[in-house]
């Protein structure tokens, strides 16, 4: 029996997923270093074992929501969680995107923004970032007025770049059009000015806005895979529509109000990210390198040096290897882990950098 066709538009995609290889020092996925507070494990456990598995969970999440909406001051109705923050952003596209319809991302982004597009059927146009790799309110302006998108998504801070968007820049696109503005703030916790730089700050006066986020980055909890909404309730009554029955597993669920109530123990490490952040920048820049401003935990380095990805991978760290794409000619990104594993970062980019001409490292800070 002959295999059944995959749709023509997926037959040359490849699978998303960065490298997990075996490596003494992995820094390519902006994961957090450290695990949660064993408080966090410990409570957890207490609240899954009393679970009645045998038993759905709550489809409406009421009670996540409901500490969702409180920790931002809003009412249940307006948040929304599901299987990681990608899943929130499938969700959107699957009620205002589709067929006939526009998807406006903007260059360079994440890399999931085009995926997410082909596999709801959306159509996707983009605009390019400045030279920089800031939106501004012109670019913004005037990428919306061209193409009339039917939904924006933009991450702030950028991955990979780093660099979050202003409010202001916020508020110019979402005036431009008639679009559902889709802020991806995966990375935000992580920016010094959290309060003053969020999206979160527009959310009652922008009302075609809605926020993105994870537990999987600053709230050390990749594996869980939880990400959260808030927005309009409209959106939120819309997403109920498309949403998979019983989309989010009662664990999960669980876990989200344990981590919630213990907020401030398990992003204690925030602080100590930012600081090392700042000390890798300073140091990579220092070597030589190009490194791009940065508000979330990771670092965009670019070097001339050929192949810096796999010369890396030699010495025992991984880190992303955007070389090869288009506007991040000779870029790498790197996590920022733990003290020594940002040290042995350093001293295999020094060993990388070392028989090359002077100057040819990339730049300057």
């Amino acid at each position: 029996m002959g295999r059944v066709p995959v749709r023509e538009d997926l037959a040359a995609v490849e699978p998303y997923g960065a490298p997990q290889l075996d490596v003494a020092v992995r820094l390519n996925t902006n994961e957090t270093p450290w695990p949660p507070p064993a408080v966090f494990s410990e409570r957890l456990a207490q609240r899954v074992a009393a679970l009645d598995l045998h038993r759905y969970p709550d489809r409406r999440l009421w009670a996540l929501r409901e500490r969702l909406a409180d920790r931002f001051g809003l009412p249940p109705e307006r948040a929304w969680a599901a299987n990681g923050s990608n899943e929130v952003l499938v969700q959107l596209l699957q009620a205002y995107g589709g067929t006939g319809r526009r998807l406006l991302a903007f260059r360079p982004s994440y890399s999931m923004y085009p995926e997410l597009a082909r596999t709801t059927a959306t159509g996707l146009v983009a605009a390019d970032l400045d030279d920089r790799f800031r939106l501004t309110a012109q670019i913004a302006v005037e990428a919306v007025t061209r193409h009339d998108p039917d939904v924006v998504a933009l991450a702030s801070p950028n991955n990979p770049t780093g660099l979050g968007v202003e409010p202001s820049v916020l508020r110019a696109l979402h005036d431009a059009g008639r679009a559902l503005v889709v802020v991806d703030e995966a990375y935000m916790e992580f920016s010094p000015e959290v309060r003053e730089r969020s999206a979160l700050t527009l959310l009652d006066t922008l009302d075609r806005l809605v926020v993105v986020r994870t537990f999987s980055k600053a709230w050390r909890l990749a594996g869980l895979r939880l990400g959260y909404l808030l927005g309009p309730a409209w959106v939120v009554d819309d997403l109920r529509k498309v949403r998979l029955p019983y989309h989010l597993d009662a664990v999960k669920q669980e876990a989200g109000l344990v981590a919630l109530a213990l907020a401030d123990e398990v992003t204690a490490h925030i602080g100590a990210i930012v600081a090392e952040r700042d000390r890798v920048a300073e140091a990579a820049g220092a070597l030589g390198v190009e490194v791009f401003d940065s508000e979330a935990n990771f670092l965009l380095l670019r070097s001339a040096a050929d192949d810096l990805f796999g010369r890396l991978l030699e010495r025992g760290v991984l880190v992303r290897d955007f070389s090869r794409a288009p506007r991040l000619e000779g870029c790498v990104r790197v996590t920022i882990g733990t003290a020594e594993e940002n040290d042995a970062f350093l001293t295999a980019l020094r060993d990388c950098l070392a028989d090359l001409p002077a100057g040819a490292g990339g730049g300057g800070r």
